[in-house]
């Protein structure tokens, strides 16, 4: 039996679901890797452990801005990721193909309201004196549940 690519998968996804460009199932998948990384290193046995949803926002975040820097707001738009329930939309769609898997508490819920993109993409690196005025000039977001 010919083992399927990744980026074959990822075909296959987008032809399902085209909201978001191949370049983001690459970012996820890689940032995932990073997170497992992450958190091996942070216990004893040095062994990937499963990661939840929250965990793997963070680990998306300090990819990014390690990576990408303040070309991460950008990337994002350009693959179609606007918020952090696009992530989740992302890791589920990887999951539903069986590239990742999941227990039996992980859900899209964990992806929701994780972290305002502007603020934690593109404020870092703005002057404070704009971060400011951007600020004044935004409506008060509602709070998410």
């Amino acid at each position: 039996m010919e083992k399927v690519t990744f980026e074959e998968i990822v075909e296959s996804v987008i032809a399902r679901d085209p909201r978001y460009g191949p370049g983001a199932y690459a970012f996820v998948r890689e940032a995932l890797d990073f997170t497992q990384r992450r958190t091996s290193s942070e216990t004893a046995d040095k062994v990937e452990r499963h990661v939840s949803g929250q965990q793997l926002l963070v680990g998306i975040r300090d990819f990014a801005l390690e990576n990408y820097g303040p070309m991460a707001s950008d990337l994002f738009q350009e693959w179609g990721i606007r918020r952090c329930e696009d992530f989740g939309e992302i890791v589920f769609n990887l999951i539903e193909s069986q590239v990742l898997r999941k227990t039996k508490t992980d859900s899209r819920e964990d992806f929701r309201g994780g972290y305002d993109f502007d603020e934690t993409f593109r404020d870092p690196f703005l002057p404070a004196s704009r971060v400011a005025e951007l600020r004044r000039s935004q409506p008060p977001q509602p709070e998410q549940a």
